[in-house]
């Protein structure tokens, strides 16, 4: 009897060691290690540029290391920004929401709020899944609160700095496309090479300053491969996601700031390996914010509130029938205009039609050589019907283009009977991406500013009359005034002189960019 005792009180004792040592009851805790299989991020943006790559076809230049990254993926031919400058555009590439939903529409806006809808950055919502985020580049440039770097990424410039294993997520910006424009002494651009739209006046100058942008994203391309390669020597690039994406459009005059394709039409480029089939060239129309769908899809994240961009791996892309983009101030130039493209058509529709396209914006009289070269011959007489549009004193209210037959956008065909059909169609399904998407403001009597400032500028240049006032407006919140042209012939012929040594520098000299107009730092 007691024998058996003894049997059943040590069966019981080794139950109970077992039970012990299978709920972690070792007083020696042993290391798991844990591998996360989710796909790295890497989003390269680069500033201020269009397709303008040899891989989209463009004349002159020479794009190599882009090139590649696109023949190793899928090439966007279709692909557009939300709108046509930085700040805007990428606070609805840092969401994933149209910038006027999350009220982040006005350009250096002076009022910074929260997100609203309860929307949050897409950097946190990567870290809150537990991957590592770095902003590689100083530049955020966002309309919301937080607006920092510190705030928005964890505080570090590399993704070296994550835990064993952790998947990144990591932003890079190349600003050398931004104005002003390195020369690229190793393959310049002969000006016989380059290929200018027709809105352009084609001058020996202005081909100089084309072909002297084209030859700062040559040195752009240089920086992209030497970071693709890091990618691949580091054994990361097969387990990596890489975005290369334009902001916005071009920083000429007929594109940055406006709804043409030459603002809104984006270089887009995906590789993924094992994912995308290399060497696809796409023609659906998508969206910078498509981006944010995606990788939060392929990290297996789901957002708190749903994104206005789509999955580019889902149906939606397939079955999108347009895209959609709006302008509202620039600086302190307040100008609204909104626009809704289908793959055969564009239509722009000009909030403030009273106002010139090309009213006064320090930023641009003091960047663009080429502003300064047209306006002397608009107000000789001497460009044609297509370039002198865009130097028009007041625009039409409604802007309508056939991108089958007219890609440069110069025939407007908004009053042609024959695309009546085609107008109420895109007004129609604007007003409703206007109401039941973004809840446009629009515009108020505040913005336009009727009535405030004086009927005619006195002085040569708006810019003289800004510079003298800055005390006795707040033009951060009524804006400069519209006096159309900002300079007389006499003072854009100044503007010319000042920047020929500039524009028409050799590859290697080494010549200061001017300064235009009256340089002013902005009232707070």
């Amino acid at each position: 009897m007691i024998h058996w005792f003894k049997k059943i009180r040590f069966s019981f004792l080794l139950i109970f060691l077992f039970a012990l040592s299978s709920c972690g009851g070792s007083t020696k805790k042993e290391k798991v290690e844990t591998v996360d299989n989710r796909p790295n991020v890497l989003w390269i943006t680069i500033e201020d540029w269009s397709p303008d790559l040899s891989c989209y076809g463009t004349k002159g230049i020479h794009t190599p290391n882009v090139d590649q990254l696109a023949a190793e993926g899928i090439r966007y031919n279709k692909a557009f920004t939300t709108s046509p400058v930085c700040s805007t555009s990428r606070s609805a590439m840092m969401t994933g929401f149209h910038q006027n939903y999350i009220r982040a529409n006005q350009h250096r806006e002076h009022n910074k709020q929260p997100l609203p809808h309860g929307i949050k950055p897409i950097p946190k919502l990567f870290e809150e899944a537990g991957y590592f985020t770095t902003l590689m580049s100083w530049k955020t440039d966002m309309n919301f609160l937080p607006d920092t770097k510190e705030e928005l990424f964890m505080n570090t410039n590399d993704w070296t700095d994550r835990k064993p294993g952790q998947p990144f997520f990591a932003r890079i910006t190349f600003g050398g496309t931004h104005r002003s424009w390195n020369r690229d002494p190793q393959r310049p651009i002969d000006i016989k090479d380059v290929e200018l739209p027709p809105y352009y006046a084609d001058t020996p100058f202005v081909r100089r300053d084309w072909a002297n942008g084209l030859e700062q994203m040559q040195l752009v391309d240089r920086e992209v491969g030497t970071l693709l390669k890091r990618l691949e020597d580091e054994g990361l690039a097969n387990n990596t996601i890489v975005f290369f994406i334009g902001d916005h459009g071009r920083c000429h005059i007929r594109g940055k700031q406006f709804l043409y394709e030459g603002g809104t039409r984006i270089p887009m480029i995906m590789r993924w390996p094992g994912k995308i089939e290399p060497k696809q060239i796409s023609e659906d129309m998508v969206m910078s914010i498509d981006i944010d769908a995606t990788i939060l899809e392929a990290a297996g994240i789901t957002p708190p509130v749903p994104l206005h961009g789509k999955n580019l791996l889902g149906d939606d892309i397939k079955n999108r029938k347009y895209t959609f983009a709006a302008r509202d101030k620039m600086d302190e130039t307040h100008d609204a205009m909104r626009s809704i493209r289908s793959k055969d058509y564009k239509l722009i529709l000009n909030l403030m039609p009273e106002r010139p396209y090309l009213q006064y914006n320090q930023y641009k009289e003091n960047a663009y050589p080429v502003l300064a070269e047209m306006s002397i011959m608009y107000l000789k007489g001497e460009l044609n019907p297509a370039q002198a549009a865009f130097f028009s004193p007041v625009k039409p209210e409604i802007e309508l283009y056939d991108l089958r037959n007219d890609t440069y956008e110069v025939d407007n065909v908004a009053d042609n009977p024959e695309y009546s059909s085609v107008k109420k169609e895109l007004l129609t399904e604007l007003q409703n991406w206007r109401t039941n998407v973004i809840e446009d403001e629009g515009v108020s009597d505040e913005f336009r500013a009727v009535g405030v400032f004086p009927d005619k500028n006195p002085f040569s240049t708006v810019d003289e009359w800004v510079a003298k006032n800055q005390k006795n407006y707040d033009f951060n919140r009524i804006g400069w005034p519209a006096w159309y042209p900002t300079k007389t012939l006499q003072e854009w012929q100044k503007a010319r002189n000042k920047w020929e040594p500039y524009v028409m520098r050799g590859a290697s000299e080494n010549i200061p960019r001017p300064e235009i107009g009256i340089i002013k730092k902005k009232k707070k």
